[in-house]
């Protein structure tokens, strides 16, 4: 019953996101293929320039909402539609989601009113908000090669390809809620060795967590980035710079889409690469 729901949910979203894009410029064909894979964080566009290609502010919003509806949780959809109207407000994860979209939106728009003085505050706060929601939901639609912003912006974009959005949404990378876990357990530890006779516990969501289930996300966590390192490590062995080989392998194993730098980042494709590293990034995927 669930799965049906869910099912329902999904292509009801869809549905909104191809008429909403279809409203606001797109043609017939071009907001179904987009529909399709912004609520799924695919992010395969019909044009090279994927969204950057339309020049149109409405449609980059269309997509802002409908990525972001995308990245949360569609059990959560479920429990609004019999009766907890409150629970986008209460789950730990979605709040974690918001509060990394406006932290990082925030010091992207402050960053780039610094550095790209050829925009005024509105304009890079709209494409800021796009390409943090997109390479944090690893949807890895672009709108501009941010590549050209300068260092910070390689560095932070990296960072947030790992995180993802909420466990049981379509996106990809660890999940808000293992960073969340993790983070507690930490707190826990600290707290253990200020207070070594104290008895402290883990909760999440009002409940308290097991420790097998905090070993798993653990593991999962050290396996996820043991993996990326193998990864990286195998791209530079194929003559690969730093920064293509690093956000090659986090684009693979995060399914997130364009990787950083001139070869691969939002003005490239990975079509010039060799073949042992596309490879790679096949068994990466």
């Amino acid at each position: 019953e669930i799965t049906l729901i869910i099912s329902v949910i999904y292509f009801s979203l869809t549905l909104i996101c191809g008429v909403a894009y279809w409203l606001v410029g797109m043609n017939l064909f071009d907001s179904i293929a987009h529909s399709m894979t912004t609520i799924a964080t695919g992010g395969f566009s019909t044009y090279s320039d994927s969204i950057g290609h339309f020049k149109n502010p409405k449609i980059e919003t269309v997509s802002i909402i409908f990525i972001i509806l995308g990245s949360l949780p569609f059990i959560a959809y479920i429990k609004f539609l019999r009766g907890e109207k409150k629970i986008f407000f209460k789950d730990s994860q979605i709040k974690g989601l918001f509060y990394i979209l406006i932290i990082s939106i925030l010091l992207m728009v402050v960053y780039l009113m610094f550095e790209n003085k050829r925009y005024d505050l509105l304009e890079n706060l709209r494409i800021s908000t796009f390409n943090v929601a997109s390479i944090l939901s690893g949807t890895g639609y672009v709108t501009t090669d941010f590549s050209t912003w300068g260092k910070f912006p390689l560095i932070f974009f990296l960072f947030l390809m790992f995180i993802g959005g909420c466990a049981g949404s379509t996106t990809c990378g660890i999940k808000i809620f293992r960073f969340q876990i993790l983070g507690r357990f930490l707190i826990n530890q600290i707290k253990k060795l200020v207070y070594p006779h104290g008895v402290f516990s883990i909760k999440y969501n009002n409940e308290k967590i097991s420790n097998s289930f905090i070993y798993s996300v653990i593991t999962f966590v050290l396996l996820y980035f043991f993996i990326f390192f193998i990864l990286a490590a195998l791209l530079s062995i194929n003559g690969l710079d730093f920064i293509t080989s690093i956000s090659g392998a986090a684009s693979a194993i995060s399914n997130v889409g364009p990787g950083l730098g001139d070869i691969i980042g939002p003005d490239g494709n990975f079509s010039t690469l060799p073949d042992f590293s596309k490879l790679s990034l096949s068994l990466g995927m």
